[in-house]
């Protein structure tokens, strides 16, 4: 059973990180605006923002909810164009260590996050202080996959002592997750991830896998809630507080 204490606790770190990120969205910016329960909050208070008329932006969106939600909170969304290099794009992460490198895609949205994060000149990461590991591989990881090729990847993962798992529809447990792009989600549990570089480009290799949980080398920065303190991550230094930035590092 989940620890009321804790979750009252993470929720508050959640909505304090995103309330900071705010400072580092400049007016005019192109926007990716994440998925998750953190990028939610940012989400509503970037629409605060916007219907008081302090931020003029345009944004585009991980994941079919986050446009939803985006649209109720009075975001412009603009459709992604040829060239397209988004300012700035603030999202969360399920696990992330001292370099930067994240697990995402507990939601079943990592294929656009990764190509957003991808598309965009920095990418700003939001976290409560549960989600700072110092190994990767506690949370499992998810991966995307073509339904016609789910049996050989399986197999093939196996080899891999992947332990996969078939993500099953929160709604209906009888049918399988499908992301928004109608392919199934497959969560591999490796408890320890050692070598993440060596293990994405084995994943990268099966035919089948659209896209896996592993960022590697794209967060620029994270803030993370430690109680009512954010701290700023940069990838092999030590955290520092936020009050010792004016620009977002």
């Amino acid at each position: 059973m989940q620890n009321p204490v804790l979750s009252q606790q993470q929720n508050q770190e959640k909505q304090l990180v995103a309330a900071a990120a705010l400072r580092w969205v400049q007016d005019g910016m192109q926007v990716g605006l994440g998925s998750g329960s953190t990028a939610a909050y940012f989400i509503f208070f970037l629409g605060e923002a916007v219907r008081a008329g302090k931020l003029r932006v345009e944004a585009v969106a991980t994941s079919l909810v986050s446009e939803n939600l985006a649209r109720q909170a009075g975001i412009p969304l603009f459709e992604p164009r040829k060239g397209t290099r988004l300012d700035l794009t603030v999202d969360g992460a399920d696990e992330l260590d001292a370099e930067l490198r994240l697990i995402k895609g507990g939601g079943g949205a990592l294929l656009r996050e990764k190509i957003l994060a991808t598309a965009s000149r920095r990418v700003l990461i939001l976290a409560d202080s549960s989600k700072v590991v110092p190994q990767l591989g506690r949370f499992p990881l998810p991966l995307e996959v073509v339904p016609f090729a789910l049996p050989w990847v399986l197999d093939t993962l196996e080899k891999l002592q992947a332990n996969p798992i078939l993500r099953s529809d929160r709604q209906n447990t009888n049918e399988a997750a499908r992301t928004d792009q109608e392919n199934l989600l497959v969560d591999c549990h490796f408890v320890q991830l050692p070598d993440p570089a060596q293990l994405a480009r084995q994943l990268e290799a099966i035919p089948g896998v659209v896209a896996h949980g592993l960022f590697l080398g794209l967060a620029h920065t994270a803030l993370v809630a430690q109680g009512e303190q954010v701290l700023v991550y940069k990838p092999g230094e030590a955290p520092r507080s936020i009050a010792e930035f004016i620009e977002l590092p």
